[in-house]
């Protein structure tokens, strides 16, 4: 042991550091993913970097940004990005290798190179839309059809978006004679929350979705600080998806975004769009317009061609019932000539005939009348016996009829000892009882006999 040299752990790290420091003096561009920015309330930001492939990490280390040099490197990426530094995404970075006695390896980070972080935002906006157009995706909103007027309106956006406040002052400005019904589905609408923000708002609006017609994003203008989450695959997947068309009015100028180029519909501002849906209204109202006035004057048009039409077959009426009135009346004169003397001819020949059969009916009468007076004279000698011996008969009838309802009267049933009880002037019977207390009358032959019933008991 005594003969091995012994270093203290400083000697051995400062050694380290030397070594390094002669052999990595200068600065290297390297391109790597950060991970984790780990930026400190000092402004120093000590950065995770790694290299993946297929998800697995190759590589790792740590980096340190000072503060000096992080505010700088994010003011030339909101210049050049539109982005600020953010986590997630492949830098190139201009670093140096250095070692520290207590924090060990790290990459001292100079600068990063934004033209190549906008490469990057461009490799993903063209990998998202060659992902798409490979789904079948992309125009999948465009083919929705549109509504005739889209009244009933969904609106992602955040409550205090100025882009918000220019939507809804056109869509309710005095210039506009037309109602919409909006509903806000508050939403983040820039930076990395925005893509998932974005997306629980439209499950929101898909779960009620028979309430609305279209549904619109709007943000404000201003700065384009926060836009790359429009080319993000999930939130272009889900509006591509969406069964309501979808419009946009985000409010940039640059290059379209994927979001705007798969939605059914885009505007540069959300004033511009809420001046879209108003046309939609107004060219519809100027349609009715046009086929109302179109209608009239197309009536018109018909009412003379009819008028014309009428006015032509009027005359040919005239003239065909003119000409039919004359040849049918010369028809009834020439029928009339004809019935006269036919006529004539008839009652000539039936006048003798009846001449003929009137003298013929006289003699004949007279012969039957004398018939019939001499069979009326026989039958009235006849009749009168036979007529005197059945009105004998019926006398004899008659009077033994008369005994026998003489016999039968009620006065000389109640004579032989009998009597007759009433109930409500009429006689006791299955149909008409008395009740208990109820008063009934007895008639005999020469009393009539008042009482009330006690009781009633079946014979």
């Amino acid at each position: 042991m005594s003969e091995n040299q012994i270093f203290t752990l400083h000697q051995v790290v400062k050694s380290i550091k030397k070594t390094l420091e002669e052999r990595y003096a200068q600065t290297y561009w390297v391109k790597a993913e950060m991970h984790k920015l780990n930026r400190y309330p000092s402004g120093h930001a000590f950065p995770e970097l790694v290299q993946k492939e297929e998800d697995k990490i190759l590589a790792q280390i740590t980096g340190a940004i000072w503060k000096q040099n992080l505010d700088r490197i994010n003011s030339q990426f909101i210049n050049v990005v539109k982005e600020p530094l953010k986590e997630g995404t492949t830098l190139l970075l201009l670093v140096k290798i250095t070692f520290s006695e207590t924090f060990g390896l790290s990459l001292q980070i100079l600068d990063i190179d934004p033209s190549f972080s906008l490469g990057e935002l461009q490799r993903q906006r063209e990998e998202t839309l060659k992902r798409l157009l490979k789904e079948g995706l992309l125009n999948l909103n465009q083919n929705l059809e549109f509504p005739l007027l889209p009244k009933r309106i969904a609106i992602i956006s955040a409550d205090s978006s100025k882009g918000l406040s220019d939507f809804m002052q056109v869509l309710e400005g005095k210039s506009n004679n037309y109602t919409f019904v909006t509903h806000l589905f508050p939403a983040y609408l820039q930076g990395d929350v925005a893509v998932q923000s974005i997306i629980n708002a439209l499950e929101k609006i898909k779960k009620v979705k028979s309430f609305f017609d279209v549904v619109v994003i709007v943000r404000g203008g201003g700065a384009e600080v926060g836009m790359t989450c429009y080319n993000h695959y999930d939130l272009c997947k889900a509006i591509a998806e969406f069964p309501l068309p979808i419009l946009t009015g985000i409010g940039h100028s640059t290059n379209l975004n994927v979001a705007e180029m798969i939605a059914h519909r885009n505007e540069i501002t959300p004033s511009k769009l809420a001046e879209f849906l108003i046309q939609t209204f107004r060219e519809f109202d100027q349609e009715v317009k046009d086929a109302q006035r179109l209608i009239v004057d197309y009536s018109k048009k018909v009412l003379v061609q009819v008028n014309h039409s009428f006015d032509s077959q009027l005359r040919l009426f005239k003239q065909v019932a003119s000409s039919y009135t004359k040849r049918v009346r010369q028809e009834i004169d020439s029928e009339q000539q004809q019935l006269t003397r036919s006529t004539k001819v008839y009652l000539k020949h039936h006048k003798d005939q009846l001449n003929y059969f009137q003298n013929e009916f006289g003699h004949s009468a007279k012969r039957c009348l004398t018939l019939n007076h001499n069979q009326l004279s026989q039958l009235t000698i006849l009749l009168k016996p036979r007529v005197q011996h059945i009105l004998e008969k019926s006398s004899k009838e008659i009077d033994q009829l008369e005994k026998t309802v003489r016999i039968l009267s009620p006065e000389n049933v109640l004579k032989r000892g009998y009597s007759m009880t009433l109930f409500k002037g009429k006689t006791v019977s299955s149909t008409n009882l008395p009740s208990d207390n109820d008063e009934i009358e007895t008639i005999t032959a020469d009393r009539i006999l008042k009482s009330k019933v006690l009781s009633l008991e079946k014979k």
